[in-house]
């Protein structure tokens, strides 16, 4: 079962559903190629019905052989949205109409690297974590993600900023030996922001690592006064063992941490991490049978869906999927993210469980063109003092689509 380790490299960085490329231009020193997809559906989600566009994107590829077994290789992909997503403004101080529309492209992964069969592989830039190797095989629905794999951290963005999506300034190191692969990674970055720290009414400054986390969560001494937070480099690991032709066993973690300082000179930290392990049988663009199922544990890692940090969570995803002989491959996914006490706690009784089902079909027509239907029923609960805000981006909904496939 043994893969070349650039092969097995390229893959591992890239790791996406149906991943295909069109060389363009090979020579006896150089490789181009192209790759991607346009995504096309109609939406019926929060009581309207739309064309949107899936997370559409384009590729390149470069690859150099170099001496002595080594290779140079550069992958830059950016989404882009082909379609149009135009709004219409109105300005009351002028009076007038406007149209206002969205970027036509945006980055999403940029990297370069050095790759040999057994020295492993080195790559600089925007890229998938380590963390995505544990847990990409859950993340095979067109429409709806998981979202509770600690992927798409920060309200459902892209992972950059913890290193566990498509990482921002990570420097990643892989490799493979016979039936087992690993990755670690360390995410190289300055970040850092304030927090709003309230007046005491009466009584000295105060603080407490629990609560620092919390916009108001710290008293101050006037109505200036912050707290700063330092975010900066982040490190992470996953190891793949290829149990069988079919079962794959997967496990990593990824860590960062925020260290704070208060108005008064006051140091808290808090860490961000998340461990997990994951298992998948079969392929999902295989005919038969194909299932996997990931589960995590977090502090300090991701966000509510109004951008309130969640202290400590649990997260699970499944799918489950069936392929024919005739393309047609049935789908069926479970996936919950439940935070626990400590979330109830900071935020005074809120309650936060993003639980779904997403179930859909998609026909195979050929290994780079399918049609799909998708559906979504929701069964979070979101009790509290924020359930309405927290509801709108978690209503059911159901699309119907096309992807072409470079």
């Amino acid at each position: 079962m043994k893969k070349t380790l650039v092969a097995s490299a390229l893959a591992a960085v890239i790791f996406v559903p149906s991943v295909s490329a069109i060389e363009i231009y090979k020579d006896d020193k150089n490789a181009v190629e192209i790759g991607g997809f346009i995504d096309a559906r109609v939406i019926n989600t929060q009581g309207a019905t739309e064309v949107v566009n899936g997370a559409s994107r384009i590729n390149f590829g470069f690859t150099r052989q170099m001496s002595d077994g080594w290779k140079a290789f550069t992958k830059l992909e950016w989404s882009v949205n082909p379609f149009g997503n135009s709004e219409i403004n109105y300005n009351n101080d002028s009076s007038v109409f406007s149209s206002d529309s969205d970027e036509f492209i945006h980055n999403r992964l940029g990297y370069v690297g050095l790759g040999h069969d057994t020295y492993g592989s080195l790559t600089i830039g925007k890229q998938w974590g380590a963390w995505y190797d544990v847990v990409y095989s859950t993340n095979y629905g067109f429409v709806w993600d998981g979202n509770a794999a600690g992927v798409y951290t920060y309200n459902k963005a892209d992972g950059a900023i913890n290193g566990v999506g498509r990482g921002d300034n990570t420097v990643q190191y892989r490799n493979a030996f016979g039936d087992f692969s690993f990755a670690i990674q360390a995410q190289l970055k300055q970040d850092s922001f304030e927090i709003d720290e309230l007046v005491p009414s009466t009584g000295p400054f105060q603080a407490t690592e629990q609560n620092f986390m919390v916009s108001g969560g710290l008293t101050g001494t006037d109505a200036k006064s912050v707290t700063t937070v330092e975010y900066n480099n982040t490190y992470g690991a996953a190891v793949t063992y290829d149990a069988t032709d079919l079962l794959t066993l997967t496990a990593g973690f990824n860590l960062g941490e925020f260290e704070a300082t208060t108005s008064q000179g006051q140091k808290f930290t808090e860490t961000d991490y998340i461990y997990g392990v994951g298992i998948t049988w079969g392929g999902f663009d295989n005919d038969g049978f194909y299932a996997a199922a990931n589960f995590n544990k977090n502090e300090y890692h991701d966000t509510d869906n109004i951008g309130r940090m969640i202290p400590e969570a649990y997260g699970v995803e499944t799918l489950v999927s069936y392929k024919l002989e005739n393309g047609i491959r049935p789908f069926v996914s479970y996936n919950i993210l439940e935070a626990g006490d400590a979330y109830e706690a900071m935020y005074g009784g809120d309650v936060f469980k993003r639980q779904f089902v997403v179930a859909g079909i998609h026909y195979v027509w050929d290994a780079n063109t399918v049609l799909y239907i998708e559906g979504r029923k929701d069964f979070s609960d979101f009790s509290g003092s924020e359930e309405a805000a927290m509801s709108i981006s978690e209503d059911d909904g159901v699309a119907i689509g096309i992807r072409y496939t470079l």
